[in-house]
């Protein structure tokens, strides 16, 4: 009787990848970018271990928001205290914290748990097409998205 393969922590070999956002719809950059953290584009995908790879990804101020998005997209965060609450649209957003829009789009498309949390931190997102990874060789991921 053959038993399903199930992929070991200290087995797992993780890649470095580039993804370049430029042009790239926010959703369907995101959607491609969790898949890769999360492991599920290897063939030893295992669904209670980390097998995903680490994602940089650059030029994260030139993603494009489809229809009224920058307009009528509403970010939420609460402080914690009374009254505290802060209502951002995607448009402050990204001229302030490029990087954020990216990031918050992908958290939400991950596990909401720890092992997501342990999934998000091999996520690097930059504004610009300069990244300090070099020394990893990440190799350039091309998405078909656009």
């Amino acid at each position: 009787m053959k038993t399903t393969y199930m992929a070991k922590a200290q087995d797992i070999e993780r890649k470095w990848y580039v993804v370049d956002a430029e042009g790239a719809t926010l959703g369907r950059l995101a959607a491609e970018v969790a898949k890769v953290l999360r492991g599920k584009h290897k063939p030893t995908f295992t669904p209670h271990v980390d097998t995903g790879d680490f994602v940089i990804v650059i030029n994260a101020e030139k993603v494009k928001l489809t229809g009224k998005k920058l307009r009528d997209k509403i970010y939420f965060r609460h402080s914690g205290y009374n009254g505290g609450t802060t209502f951002t649209s995607a448009g402050q957003m990204m001229e302030k914290f490029p990087t954020r829009i990216v990031e918050h789009a992908v958290r939400g498309m991950l596990p909401k748990n720890s092992l997501g949390e342990d999934m998000y931190r091999k996520l690097k997102v930059y504004a610009g097409a300069e990244h300090p990874h070099t020394a990893q060789k990440p190799e350039e991921m091309k998405l078909n998205i656009r």
